[in-house]
C-alpha cells in the first residue's frame, strides 16, 4: 500500500536509493534524500487509500463494480455486485457495507438485493435531498449484458431497510453504472445507457448513451434522447457546469484491444438534460474503461479516468477551474504497468475530501481520499 501511495513520487525506486560508491557525493546524496524525504511526507499526506472489501469476503470471488453516497446523517454507504463472475452465476447479489461517521471499519457486507432466476450487475447507491436512498441496479435476463434491464429499490430509513425491487426499465440492453445529479430545477438526472450485441468482448458503434429525468414532484420519469457517436458510447457521467448547460464523459465501444483513437466521448445538453449533443471525442485516452465526472464544492470539475488507450492503468483525476473547457493540472493516483483499476465512483463528501471508489483486479473494494488542493498544486 506504501508503494501504491507513492509511486507516482519516485519513478524508479530501485535506481533512486543506490549508494554513490565515492565518498565526494556523500554530500549531495544526504541532500538529495532528505529532498525525497520531503516529497514522499508530502505524498502521504496528499493521498489515502485502503481497502473496503477484500479478497476474503466470502461474497464471490468476483467483487465488481462499486458506488457510494454519503448519507444524511454523515455514514458512507457502498454498493458493490459479486458473485463467482460477471457471467454464469444467477445466485450473484448486491452487497453493501457501511462505515459509520467518525468510525474507521467498514460493516461486513450484506446482500441486499437477489434474483432467485436472475443474475444481478452494476449498481448505484445515492441519497436524494429529500433523504430517499436510491438503490438502481441491472437485472440479466440471458447470458449477456444486451439483455439487461434496470431494477431499482429505495430505502426511506437511511439504507437499513429496502422496499421491494421494481422495474426501471424494460427495454433489453439498458444498463446503469454513474451516480444521479441534481439538476437547477430539483428534478434529478440519472445517467444509463443502452448496450446492443452478443459479444461481451466486444461495444458495438449502434451502443448509446441516454438519461431518465425524474420529477419527485410528480414522480414521473422521462427519457431524453440518445447520444450517438463514432465508435459508439456507453456508461455517461454528467456534470452540472452553470445552469441548464451540462456535459458528460462517456466510456468509448470498441473492443479490449487498444486502439490509438480510441477517445473518451463528450457530450453536451444546454437545456438541462432534456436533450443532448452527438457524441464526440474529447482529448482523453479510454481503454474501454468506466470514467467519472464530478462537479466540486468549488465549482470546479473533477474528470476521474484511466490515462491510457489500452490498460486500465493508471488510475487518474484531471482538474477543469474553466467549466470543462481545458484540464490543466493532472495527477495519476496509481501507475503500477500491471495495476487493474476499474470503476471508479467520486464524491465529495461535506467535509470537502473527495473520495474515489474503485476495484482492484475485480477482488477488491478500494477507497483513495484527496483534495482538490492535492490535484490543483499538480
Amino acid at each position: 500500500m506504501w508503494e501504491k501511495t507513492l509511486e507516482n513520487v519516485i519513478p524508479s525506486r530501485q535506481s533512486a536509493f543506490v549508494l554513490p560508491s565515492c565518498r565526494r557525493w556523500l554530500g549531495s546524496f544526504l541532500v538529495l534524500g532528505g529532498l525525497l524525504l520531503g516529497e514522499l511526507t508530502q505524498a502521504a499526506e496528499d493521498l489515502r487509500i485502503e481497502p473496503i472489501v477484500g479478497p476474503e469476503a466470502p461474497t464471490g470471488d468476483y467483487k465488481h463494480p462499486a458506488s457510494v453516497t454519503e448519507l444524511a446523517n454523515g455514514d458512507l454507504y457502498v454498493v458493490f455486485f459479486s458473485g463467482k463472475g460477471e457471467y454464469y452465476d444467477n445466485a450473484a447479489a448486491v452487497y453493501a457495507v457501511r462505515l459509520k461517521k467518525g468510525q474507521k471499519k467498514w460493516s461486513k457486507p450484506e446482500a441486499i438485493a437477489r434474483n432467485p432466476f436472475h443474475s444481478l450487475g452494476n449498481a448505484v447507491v445515492w441519497q436524494a435531498p429529500d433523504g430517499v436512498v436510491w438503490l438502481f441496479y441491472v437485472s440479466r435476463y440471458g447470458e449477456l449484458w444486451d439483455s439487461s434491464r434496470i431494477t431499482a429499490k429505495i430505502s426511506r430509513d437511511g439504507a437499513k431497510t429496502w422496499s421491494e425491487s421494481f422495474m426501471l426499465t424494460f427495454e433489453a440492453g439498458t444498463m446503469v453504472r454513474n451516480l444521479p445529479i441534481v439538476l437547477e430545477n430539483g428534478d434529478y438526472l440519472l445517467p444509463v445507457y443502452h448496450e446492443i450485441g452478443n459479444d461481451p468482448e466486444l461495444t458495438t458503434p449502434e451502443c448509446t448513451s441516454f438519461f431518465m429525468r425524474y420529477d419527485p414532484r410528480s414522480r414521473v420519469w422521462t427519457e431524453s434522447n440518445r447520444v450517438k457517436s463514432r465508435l459508439g458510447n456507453i456508461q455517461p457521467a454528467p456534470a452540472v457546469i452553470s445552469g441548464d448547460y451540462l456535459v458528460a464523459y462517456c466510456r468509448r465501444g470498441g473492443d479490449y484491444a487498444g486502439r490509438p483513437d480510441g477517445w473518451m466521448v463528450r457530450t453536451e445538453s444546454r437545456d438541462g438534460g432534456k436533450t443532448w449533443s452527438g457524441g464526440v471525442d474529447a482529448p482523453f485516452p479510454n481503454p474501454n474503461a468506466a470514467v467519472d465526472f464530478l462537479r466540486l464544492q468549488s465549482g470546479h470539475h473533477l474528470l476521474v479516468y484511466n490515462d491510457s488507450f489500452s490498460e486500465r492503468t493508471p488510475l487518474t483525476v484531471a482538474l477543469s477551474v474553466d467549466g470543462a473547457k481545458t484540464f490543466p493540472h493532472k495527477w495519476n493516483l496509481l501507475a503500477q504497468p500491471n495495476g487493474d483499476y476499474a470503476y471508479p465512483t467520486a464524491i465529495q463528501t461535506r467535509d470537502g475530501q473527495i473520495q474515489i471508489i474503485y476495484t482492484d483486479e475485480r477482488k477488491t473494494v478500494m477507497r483513495a481520499i484527496f483534495r482538490e488542493d492535492a490535484v490543483a498544486k499538480r
